[in-house]
């Protein structure tokens, strides 16, 4: 392929293209690059389809290689492994939007893959990365109802900007990714500080407006090039077996629908009889009868079939007479339940959270700075002190299959819970926890994600955790034929499988803190998906007044099981004095105390222990290996051992000084033990500090004021 170089500039950035020098035997290749990021995308087709299956077999990898930032990787092997999580994300951000546009009918297999190979910590790849999806399959003449674009839009004061850098994303208060395709947006993933509905709207404005000129850009590439865009018809079906299950299952499928009453396992059970039903008919068919071939010759066809017209009948009643499947109006949330509590207290919060058939339970742990979690990418967080995690296990949907690790969904949905509650958590400062939540889905009919959310929002508060505002969410969907289009606030199952978008919507009474939305068509217009975002503040709001029945504010006491943290800094020149060598010394304090002690390079050092009491001895056992005595300052001190001159004091933990004889008392004293015994507290002043460090005390000249203030440090009564 000829090569060619092309920049494309907006808002006062660029993206630079290369097309035609990496990977030739890749179906479609591209190195996209901005600032010194540089993502290499590649696109391959299979020659031929896959039997035997009836979905998109569409595979998106993306990788990270730490020498993209000049690093060798940690671990044993000192190479990359298993995708950190960030990458599991973006892998997700370039799926999400391309799955749509590719005709649903393509059985070859696809696969993308994304490596970043350049990292400037400046500009994210992730937003390269789906652009370049794009690109590299329209080279690759891949069937695709592209050109698909994505940007990430920042908020900085008032003013919107177009791909900003980590810094900025850090100091905005929007962290918005758009992609779109000629029809419109297609995805849309934020995290936001609380934004009023309007702002959000006009920022996935302003970032389509961008998309559209990334798109043209694609169609210039591509003539540049003589590459024509692939978009086959669909191919022609046999419409015998749709038509007999029109005639045999319409009135059926109908009336089932119409049994507003009926949950979700019976709704199932109920259209599974008529299915089968309908199946023993045509086993009594001739074998030579068309539709009985049809059924015949793909073990598939009926299924689908049967599920083509449940889809088409369900969507058909929600858009001629407005009501769902369970009865609710348009705009109507499932009952809501909420309870704190519900597990014994060695936990150290828990909240369960259900709405309809969907339970999610959610529990949280309250960590050390020593739990946070080291991170091992090319992002410039080294650390994470909030980890959300959800977990969904087959029964929730009464299922059985095998349990592995975590996959892409339940990595993704956790992030999603994460974002929507990082802005209202307390500062490091403020509340120096590590925080971990795991939210188990217990049972599953939709908005599982959004029931994350609230359940954790319950938990942390059920835990102490000082949130400013607490955060519920509401999913949206959508069913669109034509011109006609419905919004559906708090969607089910049978609805974001049998429709046309899942809109997550995140936040508290004061603003937006999450947005994630996926599409099953080409694109939305922006004016409808501000419908769907003013549609669901409501919807949050009443979830939220549901949740403050069950707990209004924020628990004023931790968990008995929870540790106790003391935090306290100290000059970052004497870390090594309490590490002591080979660490001997902060074992030394570990053993005695039975409290955790974790140091920051900035000298910040954090105690941990259940028992509040050996926190503070640790604390007491630091602070005195760190003090820096000076001469005048009074203290009241424990005599620890006597010798003929004089008398050793320990006036701080761990620190000692002597009194000499003659400083005993303002008489001779002939004997040291004729004035002070061991154990016994005495008051004493530093008198000097010698060439060599050692310090010197004395009980002369004791102001009456100094005399009272060190003992009211020491906690006695004054005298």
């Amino acid at each position: 392929m000829q090569e060619i170089d092309k920049s494309i500039s907006f808002d006062g950035r660029d993206i630079r293209l290369k097309v035609g020098l990496f990977a030739p035997q890749a179906g479609g290749s591209v190195l996209i690059e901005s600032g010194e990021t540089a993502v290499l995308v590649t696109a391959t087709q299979s020659a031929s389809p896959r039997d035997g299956i009836d979905f998109l077999p569409l595979l998106v990898d993306y990788e990270e290689r730490l020498y993209a930032a000049g690093r060798i990787p940690g671990g044993f092997l000192r190479r990359e492994g298993r995708p950190p999580e960030r990458a599991t994300l973006t892998s997700r951000l370039i799926d999400r939007p391309m799955r749509p546009l590719f005709p649903s009918w393509l059985r070859n297999d696809i696969q993308i893959v994304a490596t970043t190979v350049s990292m400037d910590h400046d500009v994210p790849p992730d937003v390269l990365a789906a652009t370049g999806a794009s690109i590299a399959t329209l080279l690759a003449q891949i069937p695709f109802h592209g050109p698909m674009a994505a940007v990430r839009v920042g908020l900085i004061g008032d003013d919107f900007i177009i791909n900003p850098t980590y810094k900025e994303i850090e100091n905005g208060d929007l962290d918005l990714v758009v992609a779109g395709s000629p029809d419109g947006v297609i995805m849309v993933e934020a995290g936001a500080n609380q934004l009023p509905e309007q702002d959000v709207i006009e920022a996935i404005d302003f970032g389509y407006e961008v998309v559209r000129d990334i798109i043209q850009a694609q169609k210039d590439i591509l003539a540049e090039l003589g590459v024509e865009q692939v978009t086959l018809p669909s191919p022609e079906t046999d419409s015998t077996l749709t038509n007999f299950l029109s005639e045999k299952a319409t009135d059926g499928i109908k009336d089932i629908l119409k049994e507003f009453e009926l949950a979700k396992p019976e709704r199932d059970e109920k259209l599974d009889a008529l299915k089968a039903h309908i199946s023993e008919q045509l086993d009594e068919m001739d074998d030579e009868d068309p539709i009985k071939v049809a059924v015949t010759e793909d073990g598939k066809a009926f299924g689908n079939a049967y599920k083509g017209l449940t889809k088409k009948l369900m969507r058909a009643q929600i858009l001629e007479e407005r009501v769902r499947v369970d009865g609710r109006k348009l705009d109507e949330v499932r009952p809501i339940s909420c309870r704190t509590k519900v597990l014994p207290s060695r936990v150290h919060g828990t909240g369960l959270f259900k709405r309809g058939l969907t339970q999610v339970m959610s529990v949280v742990t309250l960590g050390t700075p020593g739990d946070a979690q080291m991170t091992d990418d090319l992002h410039p967080d080294e650390e994470k002190r909030y980890l959300h995690h959800y977990n969904f296990p087959p029964y929730s949907v009464g299922e059985t299959r095998p349990m592995r690790s975590p996959g892409r969904r339940e990595v993704g949905h956790g992030a999603l819970a994460e974002r929507a509650l990082l802005p209202v958590l307390p500062s490091m400062g403020d509340f120096p926890y590590v925080i971990r939540v795991v939210s188990e889905v217990l049972s599953s009919n939709g908005s599982t994600s959004m029931g994350s959310v609230c359940g954790s929002t319950l938990s942390l508060m059920d835990a102490g955790v000082p949130l400013s505002k607490p955060v519920s969410g509401a999913a949206m969907g959508l069913i669109k034929e034509g011109d006609e289009v419905r919004i559906l606030t708090d969607i089910q199952g049978i609805e974001d499988f049998l429709g046309d978008m899942d809109f997550k919507v995140a936040g508290t009474d004061s603003g937006i803190t999450a947005l994630q939305m996926d599409m099953k068509i080409t694109g939305l217009s922006v004016e409808t998906i501000a419908d769907a975002i003013n549609q669901a503040k409501p919807a949050r709001l009443h979830i939220l007044s549901k949740m403050l029945e069950a707990i209004n504010a924020p628990r004023t006491e931790l968990s008995p099981y929870a540790p106790r943290l003391l935090s306290f800094k100290i000059n970052p020149e004497m870390i090594g004095m309490v590490i002591g060598p080979g660490g001997k010394q902060i074992k030394s304090i570990t053993d005695e105390t039975g409290a955790k002690v974790d140091i920051a390079d900035d000298g910040t050092i954090t105690v941990s222990s259940v028992d509040g009491a050996a926190a503070e001895r640790a604390q007491a056992i630091i602070e005195g290996i760190t003090f820096k005595p000076s001469a005048g300052d009074v203290y009241v001190g424990k005599v620890t051992r006597i010798i003929p001159i004089g008398a050793f004091v320990e006036y701080r933990p761990g620190k000692e000084g002597m009194i000499h004889i003659s400083q005993l008392a303002d008489y001779r004293v002939n004997k040291v033990e004729d004035e002070v015994t061991v154990g016994e507290e005495v008051l004493i002043k530093i008198r000097e500090i010698d060439g060599r460090g050692r310090v010197n005390l004395t009980r002369l000249n004791i102001h009456p004021d100094e005399a009272a203030k060190a003992r009211e440090t020491a906690g006695l009564a004054p005298e």
